[in-house]
């Protein structure tokens, strides 16, 4: 497992680690980030990505899917092993399967190339920004049948070893607990959970319900409290 440095000033503004074999890129991005007051390290290769995470906590990583030697999603996958920092994938690839293959190994979001760079700086904000819960669901646990929810620590508990929810597994858990027994529709979560600028990539969240029914559900398959509510959105069903 990729061991994380931890070490960052309370005070510091934001590090973003933009990975990409495209110099021009990169430096457009920094240029851009740099602006906006951000602080930006760079990476030209995965495993470059890989030594700088390891010694340097970042708020964000932007990654470039298609580099030669280590590809965006392996590099996605080792980064999050150890790690629940955000991650942006950038891409020329556009199928519903590359969108999910990139999920799947721990990404947050998903930009396709060529992108317009408010389009990506919104992207920065959404996935920067971490929504504090409702009062009533600060410091507590949730209790779905066997399986604990600590939100505090992000983790979930049960029947398995203990596992850990990634940024937007968080964010969508939370907001669909802090709205528990009510439908919330599609665009309701994806404009809170990753931004209005998000639009209707409904792929977005059945990846995601997906992972999530994986980790709280006996059966994920017929779940019995992360509901589907067909044509609408999804809803967060506590036990009586």
């Amino acid at each position: 497992m990729l061991a994380i440095s931890n070490t960052r000033p309370a005070t510091a503004k934001a590090r973003i680690l933009v990975v990409d074999n495209d110099a021009q890129i990169r430096r457009l991005m920094r240029t851009t980030l740099t602006t906006q007051g951000y602080e930006i390290n760079e990476a030209a290769s995965g495993d470059e990505a890989l030594d700088r995470v390891r010694v340097t906590k970042y708020d964000l990583v932007i990654l470039d899917v298609n580099m030669p030697g280590m590809n965006g999603v392996d590099t996605c996958r080792e980064i999050r092993a150890g790690s629940d920092v955000s991650i942006i994938m950038l891409t020329v690839r556009t199928t519903e399967r590359d969108k999910t293959e990139a999920f799947d190994a721990g990404a947050d979001d998903y930009v396709t190339k060529p992108f317009s760079m408010p389009e990506l700086l919104a992207r920065v904000r959404a996935s920067l920004r971490r929504r504090a819960l409702p009062l009533e669901f600060e410091r507590r646990h949730l209790r779905l049948g066997e399986i604990e929810i600590d939100f505090e620590a992000r983790e979930v508990r049960g029947r398995k070893q203990q596992e850990k929810l990634t940024p937007k597994e968080f964010d969508l858990l939370s907001y669909l607990a802090a709205h528990a027994n009510r439908v919330v529709t599609h665009h309701e979560l994806l404009k809170e959970v990753w931004g209005s600028e998000t639009g209707g990539e409904k792929e977005y969240l059945r990846v995601f319900i997906n992972r999530l029914r994986k980790k709280i559900e006996r059966t994920p398959d017929d779940p019995k409290y992360l509901l589907t509510e067909h044509w609408l959105g999804y809803r967060l069903r506590l036990p009586d």
